[in-house]
């Protein structure tokens, strides 16, 4: 019995890596427009594609990002400055596009662009910050989806969203986490959607990787700018020692950080080129196996294995 179940296993795992396998042909006919490409994934995605052949359309949010990505890939890579957050300039972006991939329509849409660099509690994020954040993961994604969405029909192509294992599981306060739940949300329905014209969605959840949105140096400057506009009767409830030893943790988390992009990448690369993309891809260890399985546990067991490093605050109930 237990032999006949091995093989089983085995013969569906088998299946399954055959399935994966499969690559599309005549990739060098088709157009991908990638958000963010500065930095992190964006750029390296950007370089990876364009070595692949593919016509890459990579929009930065900086003049000195689309010079030094021209600088690093062929003559073919095309950048465009595109602030996601800006509806006009996701309009006038569109547009370029259009222009380019004429009756061929887009095969692909990757939105990449994200910010996180506001990192803390709640009860010290304000709506600005809150608002910013939003704006510019979820909202800026909506939007440049919208826009593209006829030339992805077109092409019968792909949608590739990057969320975030904090798209399962909010591990930190203020409007990341949420922004990257709404992606995943959006992307569900936007799958259901766009099934009957032939066009796919998948879903990036990656763990901690060593990106620019990784916690650094201004990210705990933006915290202590935070702590410092905390209302008096606020402050007095978590505590100067709260605050510093919230710092730490955040400090700690960046040497934790994966520096192996190219698992993200590749995983971007797979649900553009493959046969038969997956709908979620969830790189990084971590990501696997602790955040991922943590999010199904029982709430009361999730919050406490979570809350075990936290700091505690000043005024608590015991």
């Amino acid at each position: 019995m237990w032999l006949s179940l091995l093989v089983l296993v085995g013969l569906i795992l088998l299946y399954r890596w055959y399935r994966q396998s499969q690559i599309l042909e005549n990739l060098t006919d088709k157009y991908v427009f990638i958000t963010g490409c500065d930095s992190g994934f964006g750029n390296m995605l950007a370089k990876q594609l364009d070595k692949r052949g593919m016509k890459v359309l990579a929009s930065c949010l900086t003049e000195k990002g689309a010079e030094n990505l021209k600088k690093e890939a062929s003559s073919h890579l095309q950048t465009v400055i595109l602030d996601v957050a800006d509806s006009q300039s996701v309009s006038s972006a569109a547009k370029w596009v259009s222009n380019i991939v004429g009756n061929h329509g887009l095969w692909g849409l990757v939105n990449n662009a994200g910010f996180g660099f506001v990192f803390g509690p709640n009860m010290w994020t304000t709506r600005e910050d809150f608002a910013k954040v939003v704006n510019i993961n979820l909202v800026g994604l909506f939007d440049v989806t919208v826009n593209l969405v006829h030339l992805l029909i077109k092409a019968r192509g792909r949608i590739v969203n990057v969320s975030s294992c904090g798209g399962r599981l909010s591990v930190v306060g203020g409007g990341y986490c949420p922004s990257k739940a709404g992606i995943e949300s959006f992307s569900d329905s936007l799958r259901r959607e766009l099934r009957d014209f032939g066009v796919k969605v998948s879903i990036i959840e990656p763990g901690a990787f060593k990106t620019g949105m990784g916690v650094t140096e201004p990210h705990l400057r933006a915290l202590e700018r935070m702590w410092l506009n905390v209302p008096a009767q606020v402050k007095d409830c978590f505590g100067e020692s709260y605050y510093y030893q919230y710092a730490q943790g955040l400090a700690t988390l960046t040497g934790k950080t994966n520096p192996k992009l190219y698992q993200v990448t590749d995983c971007m690369e797979h649900a553009l080129t493959a046969v038969h993309p997956w709908t979620r891809y969830s790189p990084g260890i971590d990501c696997k196996l602790f955040y991922l399985p943590l999010s199904y546990l029982p709430t009361v067991l999730c919050d406490y294995l979570l809350c075990l490093s936290s700091p505690k605050p000043a005024l608590r109930v015991m």
